[in-house]
This record gives structure tokens, C-alpha cells and sequence, in this order.
């Protein structure tokens, strides 16, 4: 068996939790104050993912759009998803919300915009 101590980052609360592995399965999970930190802690012990935020270019403008993935992506295939992210050139009008590039890498997570830009 093997232990492995991870910080929730599900709320600013920040459990120290204690993770217990045996086979690659979690066995056990303790340290959380809520139900959220023991599902953290499964996800990231077997497969970690995060939500990717970036500021991408616009064409024929200075100033980038903000976007952010609106689901998260494995750790393995972030830096790949920034790439394409950072490659692409999107058109204005662009609104809060439009999906800029659909199934980034084949993850399944759209790219999404959190702001405007005329």
C-alpha cells in the first residue's frame, strides 16, 4: 500500500488529504471536511485533469481573448491543448461564451471565451 498526501483545491478551505493506493485504486481517502475533497482526491490520484485558461490571439487586434476550457482536460495533454489554443487567430466578434475551438486535442473539452472583443 501506498500513501500520498494532496491539498484539495476544490474551495479555499484547502484539506491536507491523505490518500491510500494499493494497485492503482484509491482504498481510502481522509483529511476532507466535505464530500467534494474525497471526490478530488480520487479524480487526482488516477487520472489528474485541470481546467485550462489562456489568453489566445485575435486577429487584427492587440489585445488577446480570454478563454478557458469548460471542462477539464488531463494534465498529459495540457501543454498540446495550449498549443493549438495559441495557434489559432480568432475572428471578432467574439461574445462570452462562444465556443472558439470544439473538442480541443480530441479531449472533449471546448474552448470557450470569458470575454468580449468587438
Amino acid at each position: 500500500m501506498k500513501q500520498e498526501v494532496i491539498t484539495c483545491i476544490n474551495c479555499p478551505v484547502g484539506c491536507r488529504l491523505t490518500v491510500t493506493l494499493e494497485a492503482g485504486e484509491v482504498k481510502s481517502v481522509s483529511g476532507n471536511a466535505c464530500r467534494r475533497g474525497e471526490t478530488y482526491a480520487r479524480q487526482e490520484c488516477v487520472a489528474p485533469a485541470r481546467v485550462i485558461t489562456a489568453a489566445a490571439p485575435v486577429k487584427n487586434r492587440t489585445t488577446p481573448v480570454s478563454v478557458k476550457t469548460h471542462v477539464p482536460v488531463p494534465k498529459e495533454m495540457i501543454h498540446r491543448c495550449m498549443e493549438e489554443i495559441l495557434a489559432a487567430e480568432f475572428e471578432p466578434p467574439i461574445r462570452i461564451g462562444d465556443v472558439l475551438i470544439k473538442n480541443v486535442c480530441a479531449t472533449g473539452a471546448d474552448v470557450v471565451a470569458t470575454r468580449h472583443v468587438e
